[in-house]
Protein backbone atom coordinates (compact mmCIF):
# COMPACT_ATOMS: atom_id res chain seq x y z
CA UNK A 1 0.00 0.00 0.00
CA UNK A 2 1.15 3.63 -0.80
CA UNK A 3 0.47 6.73 1.03
CA UNK A 4 1.82 10.00 1.51
CA UNK A 5 3.62 10.58 -1.55
CA UNK A 6 3.73 14.00 -3.26
CA UNK A 7 1.02 15.62 -4.84
CA UNK A 8 2.84 15.89 -8.11
CA UNK A 9 5.47 18.29 -10.26
CA UNK A 10 5.41 21.49 -9.83
CA UNK A 11 3.07 23.30 -12.66
CA UNK A 12 2.00 20.55 -13.56
CA UNK A 13 -1.83 19.58 -15.04
CA UNK A 14 -3.13 17.48 -12.10
CA UNK A 15 -6.63 15.21 -11.56
CA UNK A 16 -7.85 15.37 -8.55
CA UNK A 17 -9.80 11.97 -7.63
CA UNK A 18 -12.39 12.19 -5.01
CA UNK A 19 -13.59 9.18 -3.31
CA UNK A 20 -14.07 9.03 0.63
CA UNK A 21 -13.28 12.41 1.24
CA UNK A 22 -15.99 14.83 -0.06
CA UNK A 23 -14.77 17.72 1.96
CA UNK A 24 -12.31 20.58 1.39
CA UNK A 25 -11.74 21.22 4.67
CA UNK A 26 -8.99 19.03 6.03
CA UNK A 27 -8.08 17.55 2.84
CA UNK A 28 -4.03 17.48 2.67
CA UNK A 29 -4.03 15.68 -0.81
CA UNK A 30 -6.11 17.82 -2.05
CA UNK A 31 -3.96 20.93 -0.79
CA UNK A 32 -0.94 19.93 -1.80
CA UNK A 33 -2.49 19.13 -5.20
CA UNK A 34 -3.82 22.85 -5.62
CA UNK A 35 0.01 24.03 -4.35
CA UNK A 36 1.34 22.15 -6.79
CA UNK A 37 -0.53 22.60 -9.71
CA UNK A 38 -0.93 25.25 -13.11
CA UNK A 39 -4.37 23.06 -14.19
CA UNK A 40 -6.31 21.28 -11.51
CA UNK A 41 -9.54 18.56 -12.38
CA UNK A 42 -11.80 17.38 -9.55
CA UNK A 43 -13.79 14.43 -10.61
CA UNK A 44 -16.12 12.02 -9.09
CA UNK A 45 -16.65 8.51 -10.43
CA UNK A 46 -20.16 6.91 -9.98
CA UNK A 47 -18.57 3.30 -10.16
CA UNK A 48 -21.83 1.17 -11.63
CA UNK A 49 -20.60 -1.81 -9.20
CA UNK A 50 -21.47 -0.02 -6.29
CA UNK A 51 -25.35 0.22 -7.85
CA UNK A 52 -25.14 -3.71 -8.83
CA UNK A 53 -26.91 -6.48 -7.01
CA UNK A 54 -24.68 -9.00 -4.39
CA UNK A 55 -24.36 -12.39 -4.02
CA UNK A 56 -26.86 -12.27 -1.81
CA UNK A 57 -29.21 -10.90 -3.99
CA UNK A 58 -29.83 -7.10 -3.23
CA UNK A 59 -28.77 -4.48 -4.58
CA UNK A 60 -24.97 -3.69 -3.01
CA UNK A 61 -25.59 0.01 -2.30
CA UNK A 62 -29.29 0.92 -1.53
CA UNK A 63 -31.04 4.63 -1.50
CA UNK A 64 -30.03 5.92 2.03
CA UNK A 65 -26.52 5.93 1.57
CA UNK A 66 -26.70 6.72 -2.66
CA UNK A 67 -29.29 9.86 -1.33
CA UNK A 68 -26.56 10.97 1.57
CA UNK A 69 -23.45 10.73 -1.14
CA UNK A 70 -25.31 12.54 -3.66
CA UNK A 71 -26.65 15.26 -1.39
CA UNK A 72 -22.51 15.49 -0.04
CA UNK A 73 -21.56 15.54 -3.85
CA UNK A 74 -24.06 18.17 -4.17
CA UNK A 75 -22.76 20.97 -1.39
CA UNK A 76 -18.69 19.61 -2.59
CA UNK A 77 -20.12 21.13 -6.24
CA UNK A 78 -21.21 24.17 -4.58
CA UNK A 79 -17.99 24.81 -2.45
CA UNK A 80 -15.51 24.42 -5.42
CA UNK A 81 -17.57 26.54 -7.73
CA UNK A 82 -17.26 29.14 -5.22
CA UNK A 83 -13.89 28.59 -5.01
CA UNK A 84 -13.00 29.13 -8.86
CA UNK A 85 -13.13 25.02 -10.09
CA UNK A 86 -15.72 22.59 -10.44
CA UNK A 87 -16.86 18.72 -9.51
CA UNK A 88 -16.42 16.62 -12.80
CA UNK A 89 -19.04 13.82 -11.91
CA UNK A 90 -19.03 10.67 -15.05
CA UNK A 91 -20.51 7.39 -14.91
CA UNK A 92 -18.06 4.45 -15.27
CA UNK A 93 -15.53 2.95 -12.58
CA UNK A 94 -12.36 4.86 -12.51
CA UNK A 95 -9.89 2.43 -14.26
CA UNK A 96 -12.23 2.70 -17.33
CA UNK A 97 -12.53 5.83 -17.59
CA UNK A 98 -9.81 7.74 -16.35
CA UNK A 99 -7.11 6.70 -18.55
CA UNK A 100 -8.83 8.23 -21.28
CA UNK A 101 -9.97 11.18 -19.43
CA UNK A 102 -5.94 11.81 -18.76
CA UNK A 103 -5.02 11.47 -22.31
CA UNK A 104 -7.56 13.53 -23.78
CA UNK A 105 -6.89 16.83 -21.19
CA UNK A 106 -2.99 16.51 -21.40
CA UNK A 107 -2.86 15.67 -17.64
CA UNK A 108 0.34 15.03 -16.04
CA UNK A 109 -0.94 12.82 -12.52
CA UNK A 110 -4.21 11.79 -10.19
CA UNK A 111 -4.06 12.95 -6.87
CA UNK A 112 -6.29 10.68 -4.41
CA UNK A 113 -6.88 9.58 -1.25
CA UNK A 114 -5.12 5.89 -0.06
CA UNK A 115 -7.85 4.13 1.07
CA UNK A 116 -6.38 0.57 2.61
CA UNK A 117 -8.95 -1.98 1.50
CA UNK A 118 -8.73 -4.15 -1.08
CA UNK A 119 -11.34 -3.21 -3.82
CA UNK A 120 -9.48 0.31 -3.77
CA UNK A 121 -5.85 -0.73 -3.90
CA UNK A 122 -6.87 -2.30 -6.83
CA UNK A 123 -8.60 0.54 -8.49
CA UNK A 124 -5.43 2.56 -8.26
CA UNK A 125 -3.21 -0.51 -8.80
CA UNK A 126 -5.32 -0.98 -12.19
CA UNK A 127 -4.60 3.04 -13.23
CA UNK A 128 -0.94 2.50 -12.46
CA UNK A 129 -0.73 -0.16 -14.72
CA UNK A 130 -2.27 1.84 -17.71
CA UNK A 131 0.45 3.79 -17.43
CA UNK A 132 -0.54 6.71 -15.27
CA UNK A 133 1.27 8.62 -12.81
CA UNK A 134 -0.98 7.87 -9.35
CA UNK A 135 0.18 9.39 -6.17
CA UNK A 136 -1.94 8.71 -2.82
CA UNK A 137 -2.47 10.09 0.66
CA UNK A 138 -3.23 8.57 3.71
CA UNK A 139 -5.79 11.76 5.01
CA UNK A 140 -8.69 10.44 6.82
CA UNK A 141 -7.09 8.49 10.14
CA UNK A 142 -6.98 10.16 13.21
CA UNK A 143 -3.27 9.89 12.64
CA UNK A 144 -0.38 10.43 10.57
CA UNK A 145 0.57 6.91 9.48
CA UNK A 146 4.64 8.01 9.89
CA UNK A 147 3.72 9.32 13.44
CA UNK A 148 3.14 5.79 14.87
CA UNK A 149 4.99 3.90 17.50
CA UNK A 150 4.93 0.51 15.14
CA UNK A 151 4.67 0.25 11.23
CA UNK A 152 0.91 0.02 10.15
CA UNK A 153 1.23 -3.30 8.90
CA UNK A 154 2.86 -4.25 12.09
CA UNK A 155 -0.24 -2.70 14.24
CA UNK A 156 -1.54 -4.55 17.49
CA UNK A 157 -3.71 -7.41 16.71
CA UNK A 158 -5.79 -6.53 20.28
CA UNK A 159 -7.13 -3.05 20.57
CA UNK A 160 -6.18 -2.28 23.65
CA UNK A 161 -3.01 -3.17 23.33
CA UNK A 162 -3.23 -0.76 20.22
CA UNK A 163 -4.70 1.95 22.53
CA UNK A 164 -1.75 1.65 25.15
CA UNK A 165 0.89 1.88 22.95
CA UNK A 166 -0.62 5.59 21.04
CA UNK A 167 -1.07 6.79 24.59
CA UNK A 168 2.01 5.95 25.85
CA UNK A 169 4.09 6.83 22.98
CA UNK A 170 1.88 10.28 23.37
CA UNK A 171 0.84 9.97 19.43
CA UNK A 172 -0.14 13.56 18.65
CA UNK A 173 -3.40 14.38 16.35
CA UNK A 174 -1.91 16.58 13.12
CA UNK A 175 -3.26 19.89 13.07
CA UNK A 176 -6.69 20.79 10.54
CA UNK A 177 -5.30 21.37 6.81
CA UNK A 178 -7.31 24.93 6.09
CA UNK A 179 -10.07 25.01 3.09
CA UNK A 180 -7.85 26.20 -0.16
CA UNK A 181 -8.91 29.85 -0.89
CA UNK A 182 -8.77 29.45 -4.51
CA UNK A 183 -8.27 26.34 -6.79
CA UNK A 184 -6.55 26.25 -9.97
CA UNK A 185 -8.41 26.18 -13.34
CA UNK A 186 -10.57 23.52 -13.77
CA UNK A 187 -9.56 22.18 -18.03
CA UNK A 188 -12.94 22.12 -19.42
CA UNK A 189 -14.52 18.91 -19.90
CA UNK A 190 -17.75 17.74 -20.58
CA UNK A 191 -19.89 16.47 -17.77
CA UNK A 192 -21.54 13.30 -18.65
CA UNK A 193 -23.04 12.67 -14.97
CA UNK A 194 -26.98 12.75 -15.60
CA UNK A 195 -27.98 10.89 -12.15
CA UNK A 196 -31.09 11.83 -10.82
CA UNK A 197 -31.24 12.42 -6.97
CA UNK A 198 -32.82 8.94 -5.26
CA UNK A 199 -35.42 9.32 -2.78
CA UNK A 200 -34.70 10.46 0.72
CA UNK A 201 -36.59 8.94 3.94
CA UNK A 202 -38.22 10.92 5.67
CA UNK A 203 -39.75 8.79 8.28
CA UNK A 204 -40.36 11.23 11.79
CA UNK A 205 -38.96 8.43 13.60
CA UNK A 206 -35.23 8.31 12.31
CA UNK A 207 -33.03 8.58 14.44
CA UNK A 208 -30.83 10.09 11.50
CA UNK A 209 -33.43 11.97 9.59
CA UNK A 210 -30.93 13.04 6.75
CA UNK A 211 -33.84 14.09 4.39
CA UNK A 212 -33.72 17.53 7.23
CA UNK A 213 -30.79 20.08 6.51
CA UNK A 214 -29.52 19.50 9.84
CA UNK A 215 -28.96 16.26 8.91
CA UNK A 216 -28.20 16.18 5.40
CA UNK A 217 -25.19 15.26 3.16
CA UNK A 218 -22.07 17.52 2.65
CA UNK A 219 -19.19 19.26 4.27
CA UNK A 220 -21.78 22.19 5.20
CA UNK A 221 -24.03 20.53 7.12
CA UNK A 222 -21.36 18.28 8.53
CA UNK A 223 -19.61 21.11 10.15
CA UNK A 224 -22.78 22.90 11.45
CA UNK A 225 -23.77 19.66 12.81
CA UNK A 226 -19.64 18.93 14.62
CA UNK A 227 -20.13 22.61 16.35
CA UNK A 228 -23.54 22.72 17.19
CA UNK A 229 -23.13 19.01 19.17
CA UNK A 230 -20.20 20.35 21.28
CA UNK A 231 -21.69 23.80 21.83
CA UNK A 232 -23.96 22.04 24.23
CA UNK A 233 -23.88 19.53 27.17
CA UNK A 234 -24.33 16.44 24.79
CA UNK A 235 -20.77 15.21 24.89
CA UNK A 236 -20.38 15.42 28.49
CA UNK A 237 -23.40 13.18 28.35
CA UNK A 238 -22.54 10.87 26.15
CA UNK A 239 -21.21 8.15 27.77
CA UNK A 240 -23.87 7.42 29.97
CA UNK A 241 -26.65 7.77 27.00
CA UNK A 242 -24.82 6.15 23.70
CA UNK A 243 -26.32 2.78 24.59
CA UNK A 244 -29.64 4.18 24.10
CA UNK A 245 -31.93 3.19 21.05
CA UNK A 246 -33.88 6.01 19.30
CA UNK A 247 -33.34 9.59 19.15
CA UNK A 248 -31.05 12.56 17.41
CA UNK A 249 -29.30 13.41 20.63
CA UNK A 250 -28.30 10.08 22.24
CA UNK A 251 -25.03 9.67 20.45
CA UNK A 252 -22.82 12.18 18.24
CA UNK A 253 -24.21 11.16 14.86
CA UNK A 254 -20.43 12.00 13.11
CA UNK A 255 -20.35 8.88 11.61
CA UNK A 256 -22.70 9.16 7.88
CA UNK A 257 -20.38 12.02 7.35
CA UNK A 258 -17.00 10.70 8.76
CA UNK A 259 -17.98 7.34 6.34
CA UNK A 260 -18.05 9.08 3.03
CA UNK A 261 -15.30 11.99 4.19
CA UNK A 262 -17.22 14.66 4.29
CA UNK A 263 -16.04 15.21 7.68
CA UNK A 264 -12.43 13.83 8.97
CA UNK A 265 -11.55 12.72 12.35
CA UNK A 266 -9.21 15.24 13.02
CA UNK A 267 -11.91 17.74 12.17
CA UNK A 268 -14.23 16.18 15.08
CA UNK A 269 -10.78 15.83 17.71
CA UNK A 270 -10.04 19.33 16.94
CA UNK A 271 -13.19 20.64 18.13
CA UNK A 272 -13.52 18.44 20.96
CA UNK A 273 -10.23 19.44 22.42
CA UNK A 274 -11.59 23.30 21.68
CA UNK A 275 -14.61 22.01 24.13
CA UNK A 276 -12.91 20.23 26.30
CA UNK A 277 -10.19 23.83 26.60
CA UNK A 278 -14.04 25.45 27.06
CA UNK A 279 -15.76 23.74 29.80
CA UNK A 280 -13.24 20.47 30.76
CA UNK A 281 -12.74 17.42 30.07
CA UNK A 282 -15.23 14.59 30.84
CA UNK A 283 -16.01 11.19 30.49
CA UNK A 284 -18.28 11.70 27.73
CA UNK A 285 -15.49 13.55 25.55
CA UNK A 286 -13.52 11.22 26.99
CA UNK A 287 -15.30 8.44 24.99
CA UNK A 288 -15.77 9.97 21.87
CA UNK A 289 -11.94 9.91 22.04
CA UNK A 290 -11.94 6.55 22.69
CA UNK A 291 -14.77 5.40 19.82
CA UNK A 292 -11.97 7.60 17.29
CA UNK A 293 -9.69 5.28 18.35
CA UNK A 294 -11.61 1.95 17.87
CA UNK A 295 -12.18 3.52 14.44
CA UNK A 296 -8.48 4.41 13.63
CA UNK A 297 -7.74 0.47 14.85
CA UNK A 298 -10.29 -0.96 12.06
CA UNK A 299 -9.06 0.91 9.76
CA UNK A 300 -4.86 0.25 10.53
CA UNK A 301 -6.01 -3.59 10.57
CA UNK A 302 -6.42 -3.05 6.94
CA UNK A 303 -3.22 -2.15 6.60
CA UNK A 304 -1.90 -5.64 9.23
CA UNK A 305 -4.24 -8.05 7.24
CA UNK A 306 -5.80 -6.59 4.05
CA UNK A 307 -7.67 -9.32 1.96
CA UNK A 308 -7.34 -12.16 4.77
CA UNK A 309 -10.12 -9.71 6.49
CA UNK A 310 -12.66 -10.64 3.68
CA UNK A 311 -12.15 -14.84 3.44
CA UNK A 312 -15.06 -16.73 5.18
CA UNK A 313 -13.16 -18.09 8.24
CA UNK A 314 -11.59 -14.34 8.31
CA UNK A 315 -8.64 -13.99 10.38
CA UNK A 316 -9.54 -17.70 12.28
CA UNK A 317 -8.89 -20.86 11.69
CA UNK A 318 -12.56 -21.73 12.08
CA UNK A 319 -14.69 -23.64 9.42
CA UNK A 320 -16.56 -22.00 6.90
CA UNK A 321 -19.59 -20.15 8.18
CA UNK A 322 -22.90 -21.89 7.31
CA UNK A 323 -26.01 -20.06 5.83
CA UNK A 324 -29.77 -20.32 6.24
CA UNK A 325 -30.82 -18.19 3.32
CA UNK A 326 -34.28 -18.27 4.15
CA UNK A 327 -33.39 -17.35 7.79
CA UNK A 328 -31.29 -14.48 6.80
CA UNK A 329 -34.20 -12.73 4.21
CA UNK A 330 -36.28 -13.20 7.85
CA UNK A 331 -34.15 -11.06 9.79
CA UNK A 332 -33.48 -8.92 6.67
CA UNK A 333 -37.23 -7.95 6.59
CA UNK A 334 -37.60 -7.47 10.32
CA UNK A 335 -39.52 -10.76 10.63
CA UNK A 336 -37.62 -13.51 12.79
CA UNK A 337 -40.31 -13.29 15.51
CA UNK A 338 -38.28 -11.44 18.38
CA UNK A 339 -38.95 -8.34 18.89
CA UNK A 340 -36.27 -6.55 19.68
CA UNK A 341 -34.28 -7.54 16.32
CA UNK A 342 -37.21 -7.24 14.32
CA UNK A 343 -37.63 -3.97 15.71
CA UNK A 344 -34.11 -2.87 14.78
CA UNK A 345 -34.12 -4.58 11.65
CA UNK A 346 -37.34 -2.35 10.33
CA UNK A 347 -35.87 0.81 11.69
CA UNK A 348 -33.21 -0.02 9.48
CA UNK A 349 -34.53 -0.61 6.25
CA UNK A 350 -37.08 2.35 6.66
CA UNK A 351 -34.28 5.01 7.67
CA UNK A 352 -30.75 3.43 7.07
CA UNK A 353 -29.39 4.33 10.70
CA UNK A 354 -29.62 1.77 13.94
CA UNK A 355 -28.00 2.72 17.52
CA UNK A 356 -24.60 0.68 18.01
CA UNK A 357 -25.81 -0.98 20.69
CA UNK A 358 -28.97 -2.98 18.63
CA UNK A 359 -26.59 -2.91 15.75
CA UNK A 360 -24.68 -5.59 17.94
CA UNK A 361 -27.68 -7.47 19.07
CA UNK A 362 -29.10 -8.11 15.61
CA UNK A 363 -25.37 -8.96 14.29
CA UNK A 364 -25.08 -11.57 17.19
CA UNK A 365 -28.49 -12.72 16.81
CA UNK A 366 -27.97 -13.63 12.94
CA UNK A 367 -24.60 -15.21 13.61
CA UNK A 368 -25.31 -17.19 16.85
CA UNK A 369 -28.68 -17.68 16.79
CA UNK A 370 -30.22 -17.82 13.12
CA UNK A 371 -26.83 -19.75 11.86
CA UNK A 372 -26.45 -17.33 9.33
CA UNK A 373 -22.97 -16.43 7.07
CA UNK A 374 -21.62 -13.06 8.87
CA UNK A 375 -20.41 -11.60 5.18
CA UNK A 376 -24.57 -11.83 4.18
CA UNK A 377 -24.61 -9.64 7.16
CA UNK A 378 -21.89 -7.54 7.02
CA UNK A 379 -23.24 -6.73 2.71
CA UNK A 380 -26.90 -6.11 4.35
CA UNK A 381 -25.44 -3.90 6.27
CA UNK A 382 -23.21 -2.08 3.49
CA UNK A 383 -26.15 -2.05 1.67
CA UNK A 384 -29.17 -0.53 4.27
CA UNK A 385 -26.33 2.03 6.00
CA UNK A 386 -26.04 5.70 5.41
CA UNK A 387 -22.58 5.34 7.52
CA UNK A 388 -21.63 2.52 5.89
CA UNK A 389 -17.65 2.17 6.12
CA UNK A 390 -15.80 -0.19 5.18
CA UNK A 391 -13.05 -0.66 7.41
CA UNK A 392 -15.27 -0.36 10.62
CA UNK A 393 -18.26 -2.47 8.88
CA UNK A 394 -15.73 -5.55 8.13
CA UNK A 395 -14.09 -5.23 11.91
CA UNK A 396 -16.98 -4.82 13.40
CA UNK A 397 -18.49 -7.86 11.87
CA UNK A 398 -15.30 -10.43 12.13
CA UNK A 399 -15.54 -9.16 16.05
CA UNK A 400 -18.98 -10.13 17.36
CA UNK A 401 -18.77 -13.28 14.48
CA UNK A 402 -15.31 -14.20 16.17
CA UNK A 403 -13.17 -14.57 12.87
CA UNK A 404 -11.34 -11.46 13.53
CA UNK A 405 -8.63 -10.39 15.95
CA UNK A 406 -10.43 -10.33 19.42
CA UNK A 407 -8.81 -12.84 21.67
CA UNK A 408 -12.37 -13.57 23.14
CA UNK A 409 -13.33 -15.68 20.19
CA UNK A 410 -16.70 -13.44 19.45
CA UNK A 411 -19.41 -11.81 21.22
CA UNK A 412 -22.81 -13.53 21.61
CA UNK A 413 -25.80 -11.23 23.06
CA UNK A 414 -28.56 -12.51 25.19
CA UNK A 415 -31.15 -10.49 23.33
CA UNK A 416 -34.10 -11.23 26.49
CA UNK A 417 -31.15 -9.37 28.61
CA UNK A 418 -30.20 -6.44 26.06
CA UNK A 419 -34.41 -5.94 26.07
CA UNK A 420 -34.62 -5.71 29.65
CA UNK A 421 -31.67 -3.40 29.78
CA UNK A 422 -32.27 -1.26 27.21
CA UNK A 423 -36.10 -1.26 26.34
CA UNK A 424 -37.69 -2.20 29.45
CA UNK A 425 -40.61 0.10 28.81
CA UNK A 426 -41.16 -1.51 25.01
CA UNK A 427 -40.98 1.94 23.63
CA UNK A 428 -38.56 1.00 21.02
CA UNK A 429 -40.71 -1.99 19.98
CA UNK A 430 -43.82 -0.15 20.17
CA UNK A 431 -42.25 2.45 17.71
CA UNK A 432 -40.94 0.58 15.05
CA UNK A 433 -43.18 -3.25 15.34
CA UNK A 434 -46.63 -1.25 15.59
Amino acid sequence: MTADRPAGPPGGRTLYWFRNDLRLGDNPALAEACAASSALLPVFFHDPAQDADTRWGFVRRGPHRQRFVHDSLNDLSTQLQARGSRLLQLPGRARDVLPALARELQLDTVVTEDIAAPEEQDEVQALRAAGLTVHTRDQSGLFALADLPFAPQKVPDVFTVFRQAVEHAMVRVPVVVPVPGRLPPAPAAADRSSLPPPPASDDARSSFPYATSEFAGGETAGLAHLQRYFRGPLARHYKATRNQLSGTDYSTKFSPWLACGALSARQIHAVLQEHEARVGASDGSRWIVFELLWREHFRLLHHRHGRALYRARGLSELPPPSHDAAAFARWCRGETGEPLVDAGMRELAATGYLSNRLRQVVASFLIHDLRCDWRAGAAWFESTLVDFDVHSNQGNWLYIAGRGTDPRGGRRFNVEKQTRDHDADGAYRALWLT
